[in-house]
């Protein structure tokens, strides 16, 4: 017999980046099954509103936790005001995206990058990890992109901190799951957010851009199921196909084409 997704992944899930877009879709879907929610990011506003709104659609108790993922000692910040709470899920969604030159980055920038998209996660899924272990039950998720899989031009240092979530993602799959927790590494494509927005994207015609409802479904679905999902079928079947019958180059090629046509162009001196 199926065991409910509540019992299976409750009575607590913790979301980062929560306050729009995927996160706070996650937070949506998690409520709407039952669970309550923890949500982080940095905008208090943003993130009062969404509480407020998951209480009133869905009934379910939310906290709220004002957090900068990307300090030395945020970690701090959440095991104190989670600490008393049963966390059976955790989404490590939030993320930073820039499209832009690598050269163009200040060290700053790069630095805080990989801090959100890469070193909270780790810290987060090995802190409540070893709970979920204990309590031989629990589910973790990783956000990852289509960018994970090849070179990247344009996004990087993106596209690196999401080739590691991939990754120890499905490292973790098989690490985690002899006791009894799930991991997946989800890599979502293009997908409608105010983040996909803020890079002002010109998709061509073939690219297809998903919902968020849509995809955060996809991942919630394929939890405990496997060890990684690329979200769409297109997206899957374009991803099979670069794997199969291109060399690492052209793949590198065809993507970073892409990128130029899509969020270009670019200045041709990136170090300016």
């Amino acid at each position: 017999m199926k065991t409910p997704f509540a019992v299976k992944y409750g009575p607590w899930a913790l979301i980062t980046g929560a306050s729009k877009g995927l996160g706070a879709e996650f937070a949506r879907r998690c409520a709407a099954r039952g669970l309550n929610t923890v949500l982080v990011a940095r905008s208090a506003d943003l993130l009062k509103a969404q509480a407020e709104a998951l209480k009133k659609d869905y009934g379910t108790e939310v906290k709220t936790i004002t957090c900068d993922l990307s300090r030395e000692d945020f970690i701090k910040d959440i095991s104190s005001f989670t600490d008393s709470l049963d966390i059976g899920l955790l989404i490590n969604n939030a993320g930073v995206s820039r499209v832009r030159p690598f050269l163009r980055h200040t060290p700053e920038e790069l630095t805080q990058q990989l801090h959100i998209n890469a070193r909270a996660g780790l810290l987060l899924a090995h802190h409540f990890g070893k709970k979920m272990a204990e309590r031989k039950r629990g589910g973790i998720i990783f956000l990852s992109s289509g960018s994970a899989l090849s070179g990247t031009a344009y996004c990087a240092n993106y596209a690196a901190t999401k080739a590691y979530n991939l990754i120890i993602a499905e490292t973790l799959w098989y690490e985690l799951g002899r006791y009894g927790v799930d991991v997946l590494g989800f890599m979502a494509g293009s997908t409608k957010t105010p983040g996909w927005d803020a890079n002002h994207p010109k998709p061509a015609p073939l690219v297809k851009v998903m919902d968020v409802k849509a995809a955060v479904e996809e991942a919630l679905n394929a939890l405990g199921k496997r060890p990684s999902l690329i979200a769409g079928k297109l997206n899957r079947l374009g991803y099979f196909f670069m794997g199969k019958a291109m060399s690492r180059a052209a793949a590198i090629r065809t993507v970073s084409k892409s990128m130029e046509k899509m969020f270009g162009p670019f200045p041709e001196d990136d170090s300016a």
